[in-house]
């Protein structure tokens, strides 16, 4: 309904412009040169005095584009730069093959689309070309590979390939985090300023610590005697994962597979993301432990661990977990807000953990 008194306008404006040409047609040349110079004197007048003339509409803009296209415009524009008349030109050209253009092939229903989209994400190593067999062949619906790749959705790290050839890493580690064990190595240093070194074995899918020692000496020998620890026999993890340290070498790998049953994945050279779920647990070890404690010596930190190891295993919530507690699995405590009476004849107790720098809480009943 706007655009009704926009259009009267442009009409009107183009039939007045019309008339004016044809009466002009049919006069003498002379006539038309002195009116051109009259005019012309006119609008010199203006620009000598620096007088700026009134924005333009879109009716008379657009008649001077069309009216240019019969003259040297060029010497006879004043009120306006070229440069700004040729903008209106390209402007005009843009509206008309934007409206030219907006006539085309009608969109695939909703339904379809939603079902590509659900496609390409169930099925990571699927190509557009793929996903259109499918459509065609099981489900009649019959659309072609440029259709598909119009509303394929785009990848959750904002990348811009539109195409997932392989699985990813990521993708791998969160669909066998229940079969994977991430180990590595971190050093602790003692108050006489001697090298302890800790050895973490993390299981990705619970997020508990299933083994770690200390060694003031680490070799190959003592690090495959704590797999054999960690890992016995009839366990149900599949893949050890760590790191390209001197200390893992290819005979511990060869011993770990043919003597335990797992199968190890070196991370890539330079790449600790690869590992990067126990590379957090050693962060969250120095952050909650190691930079608040210092240990005397060996013995003392493995005290220090050990009480720690129990702390993040039984008693530290996990958000990655739902949240939940690595040993009781997600939301493993039931909550008592619902029920105000169960809540009134308990109390908040808090048991410090390591001295006082970390604190469990749990309910006790209170006194009568």
């Amino acid at each position: 309904m706007q655009s009704r008194p926009a259009i009267s306008a442009l009409v009107s404006t183009f039939g007045s412009d019309l008339i004016s040409f044809l009466k002009s047609a049919f006069r003498s040349r002379t006539t038309l040169v002195a009116e051109n110079l009259f005019l012309r004197k006119q609008l010199a007048f203006y620009r000598d005095h620096k007088i700026r003339p009134q924005p333009l509409t879109d009716a008379a803009r657009l008649s001077l584009v069309l009216w240019s296209r019969l003259c040297d415009w060029k010497s006879a524009l004043m009120i306006v730069k070229p440069e700004t008349l040729t903008g209106w030109h390209r402007k005009g050209f843009k509206l008309f093959w934007r409206w030219k253009s907006s006539r085309g092939r009608p969109p695939v229903p909703q339904t379809v689309r939603e079902l590509i989209v659900r496609m390409a994400r169930e099925n990571p190593t699927w190509g557009q070309a793929r996903v259109a067999d499918e459509l065609s062949l099981k489900l009649g619906v019959l659309v072609s590979p440029r259709t598909v790749r119009k509303y394929w959705p785009g990848q959750p790290n904002h990348d811009n390939r539109n195409r997932v050839s392989t699985q990813h890493w990521a993708t791998f580690v969160r669909n066998h985090a229940d079969a994977i064990v991430a180990c590595d190595f971190l050093v602790a240093v003692t108050a006489r300023f001697q090298l302890l070194y800790v050895l973490v074995m993390l299981e990705l899918g619970s997020r508990r610590i299933l083994h770690r020692n200390v060694t003031a000496h680490p070799t190959a020998e003592w690090t495959l005697q704590q797999f054999r620890e960690a890992l016995p026999g009839g366990t149900p993890h599949r893949f050890v994962i760590h790191d390209r340290d001197a200390i893992f070498s290819a005979a511990l790998d060869g011993e770990v597979a043919r003597g335990i049953g797992v199968r190890v994945l070196r991370t890539p050279p330079q790449s600790p993301q690869a590992n990067g779920f126990c590379e957090r647990l050693v962060g969250t070890m120095r952050r909650e432990c190691l930079d608040f404690l210092i240990p005397i010596n060996e013995r003392h930190l493995r005290r220090m661990l050990r009480e720690w190891v129990h702390h993040y295993n039984s008693g530290r919530p996990h958000s990655s977990l739902g949240p939940g507690i690595p040993d009781r699995g997600q939301n493993s405590v039931e909550s008592r807000k619902g029920d105000g009476r169960a809540v009134k004849n308990l109390r908040v107790i808090a048991s410090p953990i390591l001295g006082g720098l970390h604190h469990e809480y749990s309910w006790e009943q209170a006194a009568a």
